[in-house]
This record gives C-alpha cells, structure tokens and sequence, in this order.
C-alpha cells in the first residue's frame, strides 16, 4: 500500500509491518491468529494515513513552549502529545516533546480496534507502545550509549506491570546528528511509564536534568544553529561532553534521578534508567543491569 508519499508494508521477515510517511517510520508487529494479525496490520495502516497531514496543520501550536493556558489541538495524535507534555509545563517543554510517543500510542490503539491478539507493540524510532493480554511478556533491548548502540541490558515488560509505553531520550553526539537534542548530557535515559507519549515527555525532562551547569568540558551551542527547524530555538543544547571524572558523572546523574524520582512520585512514570558515560542510575522497579563496560 501506498499514496501521496506514504509507504506501508510488510518487511522481508513477513512478520513485521513497516509504515513511512515523511519523517515519521514505524516498525509493528502483532501476535495472534493469522486473520487477526492480518485485520490488525489493515487496521494500523488506516489509521497511521493521516497523522502527518493532521500534525503538521498544527506544527506552530505543537512547535510552542507550553504556559498558563492549555493549548486545545483538533487532532488525536496532537491531543496526546498535549496531554503528555503538560505536566511538565513548569520548565520549558514543547508538545513536540511527545511526538514519537503519541505517534506510537495511536497507532497501537488504532492497532488494536476490534481485535484479539496476544502482544503487540509500535516501535517509533525507539518509543514503544505496546499491549501485553494476561499472562504475555514483552522483551526490550535497552541501548545505554545513543551515539555507538548496542544492546547493554533487557527490560522484561509483563502484563501486570503498569506499563504499556516505553522511550528514550538522549543527546545528540556532535558529528552523529540525531532526531533530536538534548538540554543535558545523558547518554540515554529510557523510562517506563503507562502509555508511550507520557514515557517520551519525561524520557526528555530526565535526560535535561542529567547535567553539570557551567561545566568547562561541555560544549553548548544553539539549537537553531543546528536546526533552524528546531522547536527549541536559540536554547542551548549540548554538543559534546569532554573527559569527566566518576564524582562529576555521579553528580550528573544524580540530578537526573532526583527529577525521575520526583515523577515517580507524582505517578507519571513507573521507573527510568540513567546511563553516562557508562555508569548508571536508576529509579523504581523491574529495570535491568547492564552488561560490564
């Protein structure tokens, strides 16, 4: 299937479906009786048809800093990405913040109408939505350094947790572009929470807290000198991050945890895990170890 620049199909592996509009790629994969996967797979491809046209109607209300008034987006996938972003209001943040996530999260459901599967997830550059039915368990690869992937530890997602939305958020290493950038220093921060676009908002948070403020080793820049297109505008984002000593990283990631525990303490997440320069912080439950550096 496709039109008007949108590309949807299964992958060689016969299994997964593909889906690519623009910018947006997503890779899905359902679980069940044949007729229901197929359904589903249809059902995916319908409803992911008009999230980019819709989204970028609203990009200059998405690409804005929230405030005082909540923003009102027509759009379902905008809506969530709203709603995700707006507890965080207090510090800057943009419900571009939530993108990935929401994309994910309203292709799932759409995904999931009507159907009878087993597992499913939408995988959006790395935030996850997923459903698990009783008794399912869902295995993700957690990647501690963004800039060199790997695969460093397991996340073992189980139907009983209260969690259905899984992101990561980091900077973008200074020569290795990105999707995004980062007001921090983290390596990748991934955090489990119950939907995606929650999980990618505060995947974003976290990631800026991970930080040493004035540090001589880290090189900032403007984000529109990297992207003009950036809703970040001319806030500084990190560039690179030179040599750091163990009390510097322990006190980066500290910081970091200080904000993910205060989430958690609110509900809005269910644990995060930190990662710099290969050490590691984490917050809550059912989260992995790494593997040795």
């Amino acid at each position: 299937m496709s039109g008007e620049g949108i590309r949807a199909g299964l992958l060689p592996d016969g299994r997964r479906l593909h889906l690519q509009h623009g910018p947006i790629d997503l890779i899905v994969e359902a679980f069940g009786d044949f007729a229901e996967v197929h359904a589903a797979y249809v059902q995916a491809a319908a409803g992911f048809a008009d999230v980019l046209p819709t989204l970028a109607r609203e990009l200059p209300l998405l690409r804005a800093p929230l405030g005082a008034a909540r923003p009102l987006p027509t759009g379902p996938v905008a809506q969530r990405m709203v709603a995700a972003c707006w507890p965080h209001r207090e510090q800057f943040i943009t419900p571009m913040a939530a993108v990935a996530g929401a994309v994910a999260d309203h292709v799932l459901q759409a995904l999931l109408d009507g159907r009878t599967l087993s597992r499913a997830y939408v995988n959006d550059g790395g935030d996850i939505a997923f459903y698990l039915a009783p008794g399912q368990t869902l295995s993700c690869g957690l990647v501690a350094d963004l800039a060199a992937p790997a695969l460093d530890g397991t996340i073992v997602l189980t139907h009983a947790m209260p969690v259905r939305g899984l992101a990561t958020s980091g900077r973008a290493t200074k020569g290795q572009g990105g999707r995004s950038f980062s007001l921090g220093i983290a390596d990748a921060v991934t955090v489990l929470a119950r939907d995606a676009a929650t999980a990618d908002a505060a995947a974003t948070m976290i990631a800026n807290a991970v930080d040493l403020p004035g540090h001589p080793g880290i090189l900032r820049g403007p984000a529109s000198d990297q992207d003009p297109d950036s809703d970040l505008g001319d806030r500084l984002v990190t560039l690179d991050v030179g040599p750091l000593v163990d009390d510097e990283i322990d006190q980066a990631l500290r910081r970091g945890a200080m904000r993910a525990d205060s989430l958690r303490a609110s509900g809005l997440i269910h644990g995060a895990v930190m990662v710099l320069r290969r050490r590691l912080a984490t917050v809550g439950a059912d989260l992995p170890r790494l593997a040795a550096a």
